[in-house]
């Protein structure tokens, strides 16, 4: 079959994308489907796989992707031949059940990741547990591979982790990227006010057009003074990052007493420094959020389906292009989702 494969762990990662066509096509075994792909989108974890990631022996050539979209044309043994034909889209994280054991204690959700741990959608046909995929009718599946695996991040952050509510005054850190500008869709959805921040006057331009209140350009040094002007004095609700350690004390410095700081990453590294004082006087929390799961996942794949909310795609590539696709992601150039069209 026709895949997209990183062949080989390095850093830049685009230089080792290839487009091939001689990948052996993958089979449903029991409880999965296989699915022919008509989308799947791009996203950090496909750089993250393609520099290596610690602790994870990835057998490269490797096709990673863990946003996808396209029609089930096969079921495995246990699943109801009803799928067949059925346009779905992928919530790549696959939990892992923990053993029944009398000695064994719950130690919380424990997930792997399709695209990670296992070969994902950028490929022809991709195969998933039957479990983890939903049925979207005849929605675009462009649309739908650039609104799953960063909505439903952004959902958990917000809603599930950091207790959003109607509104509340929220900060984007890095907007420009599939994760923030989706904090951005569902906070504006629960009627926030939205400041965000970037090193790109021309993503702080665009994110206003989208309905951000607010936008900082972040030339490296504390912008939490801004915010307090912004805020008149207040500072904000929640902040939700994915940067990390470049902007993590400006982000503390920003909270109003009773904040939520909220992460799900951190492309500039994970050790940051914090500001332990304002943290136990101002009475702050710090949450970290990976993911989501199917009742997360359904419950925003219906604001998909019903139009309340819509992702923002950056661009669209063919297959045969994806060495440039892979680049633009690398190179922070995109706003929004990079999606791979496969029909």
């Amino acid at each position: 079959m026709k895949a997209i494969v990183i062949t080989k762990r390095g850093d830049p990662v685009a230089p080792n994308v290839a487009f091939v066509t001689d990948r052996l096509k993958p089979s449903a075994v029991r409880g999965e489907v296989l699915v022919q792909s008509e989308a799947s989108a791009l996203n950090s974890l496909d750089l993250w796989v393609g520099r290596g990631l610690p602790g994870i022996d990835t057998p490269y050539p490797f096709s990673s992707g863990s946003d996808g979209a396209g029609r089930v044309v096969e079921v495995g043994e246990g699943v109801d031949t009803a799928w067949i034909g059925r346009r779905i889209l992928l919530n790549a994280a696959v939990v892992q059940h923990e053993p029944c054991h009398p000695d064994h204690r719950a130690s919380g959700e424990n997930i792997s990741m399709i695209g990670e741990h296992t070969p994902g959608t950028m490929a022809e046909f991709f195969v998933a547990p039957a479990i983890n995929v939903l049925d979207i009718g005849e929605a675009d599946p462009v649309q739908a591979a650039a609104f799953g695996l960063t909505h439903l991040t952004a959902w958990r952050m917000l809603v599930t982790r950091a207790h959003l509510q109607p509104g509340m005054t929220v900060l984007v850190t890095g907007i420009g990227g599939g994760v923030a500008v989706a904090l951005l869709n569902i906070a504006k959805h629960f009627g926030c006010d939205v400041i965000v921040t970037s090193r790109h006057q021309s993503k702080l331009d665009r994110a206003r057009e989208l309905g951000a209140s607010h936008g900082i350009l972040d030339v490296g040094t504390d912008w939490s003074r801004e915010v307090r002007a912004i805020t008149k004095k207040r500072g904000v609700d929640i902040v939700a990052d994915s940067i990390g350690k470049a902007v993590h004390l400006s982000s503390i410095k920003s909270l109003v007493r009773g904040g939520v700081f909220v992460t799900c990453g951190a492309t500039t590294g994970g050790d940051a420094t914090t500001d332990l004082s304002r943290v136990f006087w101002n009475q702050l929390t710090i949450v970290g959020a990976t993911m989501g799961d199917m009742s997360e996942f359904r419950t925003v794949a219906s604001l998909f389906g019903s139009g309340a909310i819509s992702p923002v795609v950056d661009s669209v590539h063919k297959p045969q292009d994806a060495k440039k696709a892979f680049a633009r992601l690398e190179g922070s150039n995109q706003f929004g989702k990079i999606v791979i069209d496969w029909k």
